[in-house]
């Protein structure tokens, strides 16, 4: 006899794979479950514009709940997830359990500091709203503590910055306080030149935007240092502590006195994934992101998909995917299609395919980089492109219409509205941001 019950899908995560995977069953027979330990979907590509007051939390984040209340066969759940029983096929919580048919494991990544792990008291990355709001209040305070003091080599150490890493979110982090310090402080300070800052972009690579080609890769710098941004390429971090950054490059050793130096050079997968990768066999790389087979599944678990960030796929030559929006947007319809095709008795093994729309990267107003196919073009029809397409993956209406306001208020006057200072300093010199 068949079975009545229906399937049931457990999705861990709110972000771009899990929420593409939820909406994408919506008219499937299937009983969704969507997990995350926050209540709310986070538009990550415009974190850097909540840390550097243009938008605020709220702009680019809707709850998960308001975003799936329509969809009658999904549920979701604010938990904690902290392991599997793969054999019982159940997701374990801190304080309850969960079972599936299907699971669907998008639980995305954090930043990663190669080993040291101490840096990030000093060096925040961006990957979350506390990560903003606490970049943007180190960045302002940085202002604020300048005007205060006498002391002028403590002001130069105040109004430095240095960002470490240059893919898109150290690009674009370095624009927008190159823009801060020369337009938007303009007229705030009596004490200090705001456009005195000192901005210091440090890559280790051989140029910045590395996903770009070459060319678009030197309009971009050459963007950055129109800003007045410093340009560091090939050049290592070698040590961070809460009063300078060592760096080696060719030249030798060199040591910046900053109180602000912010992250944004790597990232590492969910711990979810070397849990799953320990669980099946299935291979996790030095980012901690678990190999997955081509249509997404692991090995010997054809029930267990991996999307996102936490997930190691790659392209026909074998070539890594990038960890993107597009990408997680792509695989979580592809994996809602596989589910119904298997509800429906329809076997498959074709492989997953992401369709590569083109790269996208905004340095400051009117300017930006973009690749489309084999189109290439930078300047203000970039950034527009920029704009139009941020503004159409915003998940909530509302907040796109809140995003655009704000963006063509931002554009005529170089006013970042949101430019509050929040949380407080600890002792340690990490903070609690609200």
């Amino acid at each position: 006899m068949p079975s009545t019950t229906p399937h049931r899908v457990v999705i861990v995560g709110g972000g771009f794979a899990g929420l593409n995977t939820a909406r994408a069953l919506r008219r499937a027979p299937v009983e969704i479950t969507l997990v995350d330990k926050r209540n709310f979907h986070l538009f990550q590509p415009l974190l850097y514009q909540v840390a550097t007051g243009a938008l605020s939390p709220a702009n680019i984040a809707a709850p998960l709940r308001s975003i799936l209340s329509k969809q009658r066969n999904c549920q979701v759940l604010m938990g904690d997830v902290q392991g599997f029983d793969l054999a019982a096929r159940k997701v374990l919580f801190t304080d309850g359990e969960c079972p599936y048919d299907t699971l669907v494991v998008a639980a995305g990544a954090r930043h990663s500091y190669f080993g040291h792990a101490e840096w990030e008291r000093v060096a925040p990355g961006l990957k979350t709203v506390e990560d903003a709001t606490e970049i943007r209040r180190r960045v302002l305070s940085a202002f604020e503590e300048a005007e205060r003091t006498d002391d002028s080599a403590e002001r130069r150490e105040w109004l430095t910055f240095v960002i470490v890493g240059a893919g898109p979110t150290g690009v674009e982090l370095a624009g927008a306080i190159a823009e801060i310090a020369t337009h938007s402080l303009k007229h705030d300070f009596r004490e200090i030149n705001p456009s005195d800052a000192r901005v210091v972009l440090v890559e280790a690579g051989p140029r910045v935007l590395a996903a770009f080609p070459e060319d678009l890769s030197a309009k971009a710098q050459a963007s950055l240092e129109r800003l007045g941004v410093q340009v560091r390429v090939s050049t290592k971090v070698e040590a961070i502590n809460e009063r300078c950054v060592t760096l080696q490059s060719a030249s030798g050793a060199e040591t910046l006195a900053t109180r602000t130096a912010l992250w944004g050079a790597g990232v590492q997968a969910s711990p979810l994934a070397k849990l799953l990768g320990d669980a099946t066999g299935a291979e996790v790389d030095r980012a901690g992101r678990v190999t997955v087979l081509p249509d997404l599944t692991l090995p010997g678990h054809p029930e267990i998909f991996v999307v996102g960030d936490m997930a190691l796929a790659r392209d026909p030559a074998g070539k890594p995917l990038p960890g993107v929006a597009p990408v997680a947007m792509q695989q979580g319809k592809f994996v809602a299609k596989r589910i119904r095709d298997r509800l429906r008795g329809k076997q498959t093994d074709a492989p997953f395919r992401y369709f590569n729309k083109g790269n996208l990267a905004t340095i400051g107003k009117s300017a930006a980089v973009a690749e489309l196919g084999k189109l290439k073009f930078s300047g203000f029809w970039a950034w527009v492109l920029w704009l139009f397409v941020h503004l159409m993956y915003i998940v909530s209406f509302r907040n796109r219409l809140l995003v655009l306001t704000q963006w063509s208020w931002s554009y005529f006057t170089y006013d970042r509205s949101a430019r509050l200072i929040t949380g407080e300093a600890k002792k340690d010199g990490q903070s609690s941001s609200s």
